[in-house]
């Protein structure tokens, strides 16, 4: 692999990792210190909620400056939050620090998420850019795993206070790395006139392309049934393994680091492997329904990591489909602003999924939610179907350009 091209996958390594070692450390901090289910709930509420809502005002920066410089500032104010952060701790006391600076960065992750978004497409021209995604969530992926178990690792040693330095350090050497890609690659993006308005337009001009683009429609339906499966396993995995197969704590952890085993084998299948689009989209969200409908049914937990594997193993392998979908549709000016609207709206079925589990796992029992769900994501994968073979052939970005010019 050439050397920029292993900076930027080590930037991405690095400042996955940092941010997830944070994600990690607040609610079991507050936990620690509270003694409160209900306050470690609140903090992690408080510290994710930001990283949704901000995508489409971080997007809409993205198109109007340069992302690279986004970057930067992303990962440079992180590090200067983490150190801010250990200082006022220092000076009044207290964790609400912590949960602050958690819910900042958070903010500041989604403008690098969405910085690393618009650049991917001119980055690697000498790969396809599924091979790209697959690559660039492979780096994803392992600073998501290793973020909660380095995390832990670093409390059994040291004060959170300590911790949270690291995670500076981190940050920076992110942004060291993005240098070194910056020299290497010697790289530049055309920029693209935009309104001075960042928040009314650029909203109207992405739901403009959601509205006019078949496929934007459906990947977004498609999304939307995936992410209630992944939201319904996040809320019900360490129920079910401990509480309904009386499995132990070591099971649940072996249970996760099989997931994160298996996405990254089927990344690098996708990296090596050329499948057309229809395929890697149907076979994704099949599999991911396959799993939900089999975590539902089954009686024993063997059945249970089957459907568990299916749905994490095949989540990742839809993510490349939807963005390769997304590259191909969306114009170059628009397509932060578009993109960010876009995965709030996908991520909104999560948390809806956990607010289904709070209300009817009581009632009908987890299994029967998670069948449900199950139903509902196969109603949606069929009507979406449907809808797209019913529909005209879709736009690519410069045919949609060149018409609404026309229109104009």
């Amino acid at each position: 692999m050439r050397k920029d091209y292993l900076a930027f996958f080590i930037s991405l390594f690095l400042s996955r990792l940092a941010d997830q070692i944070l994600l990690f450390i607040v609610p079991l901090l507050v936990y620690q210190v509270t003694n409160s289910a209900s306050l470690a709930g609140l903090a992690f509420f408080v510290e994710s909620l930001p990283r949704f809502l901000a995508f489409p005002l971080c997007g809409a920066l993205c198109d109007k400056f340069s992302p690279i410089r986004i970057l930067h500032i992303s990962q440079a104010y992180r590090a200067l939050f983490c150190v801010l952060a250990v200082v006022l701790h220092g000076i009044f006391g207290g964790i609400a620090w912590v949960v602050a600076l958690s819910a900042l960065c958070g903010v500041l992750t989604t403008q690098g998420i969405m910085a690393r978004e618009v650049l991917l497409p001119h980055i690697f021209q000498h790969y396809s850019y599924t091979k790209t995604l697959s690559y660039s969530q492979i780096a994803d992926q392992t600073g998501l795993v290793l973020g909660p178990l380095v995390a832990a690792l670093l409390l059994e040693t040291w004060a959170w206070h300590w911790v949270v330095l690291c995670v500076a350090g981190l940050f920076l050497l992110a942004d060291l790395s993005m240098l070194a890609w910056q020299r290497l690659s010697r790289m530049t993006l055309e920029v693209f006139e935009q309104h001075q308005d960042i928040w009314i337009q650029p909203l109207c001009i992405a739901f403009r392309h959601i509205r006019e683009q078949v496929e934007l429609k459906k990947i977004i339906t498609l999304a939307v049934g995936v992410n209630l499966i992944v939201g319904v396993t996040l809320a019900t995995s360490a129920a079910m393994v401990i509480g309904q197969y009386s499995a132990d704590k070591d099971d649940y952890a072996g249970l996760q680091a099989a997931g994160a085993v298996i996405t990254i084998a089927i990344l690098f299948f996708l990296a090596r492997v050329v499948l057309p689009q229809r395929a890697l989209g149907g076979i994704a969200y099949s599999m991911i329904a396959a799993g939900a409908f089999i975590s539902a049914l089954s009686p024993y937990l063997a059945g249970y990591v089957l459907g568990f594997l299916l749905i994490v193993g095949f989540d990742k392998m839809f993510n490349v489909h939807m963005r390769s979908i997304r590259q191909r549709v969306i114009p170059p000016q628009d397509f932060g602003k578009t993109v960010g609207v876009i995965t709030l709206l996908n991520n909104l079925s999560q948390p809806l999924a956990g607010l289904l589990v709070a209300l009817l796992a009581s009632p009908l029992g987890t299994q029967r939610v998670i069948l449900i769900l199950a139903v509902l994501t196969s109603v949606l994968g069929a009507a979406a179907h449907w809808w797209f073979t019913k529909a005209p052939p879709p736009l690519s970005a410069q045919a949609f350009k060149a018409e609404q010019e026309a229109g104009n």
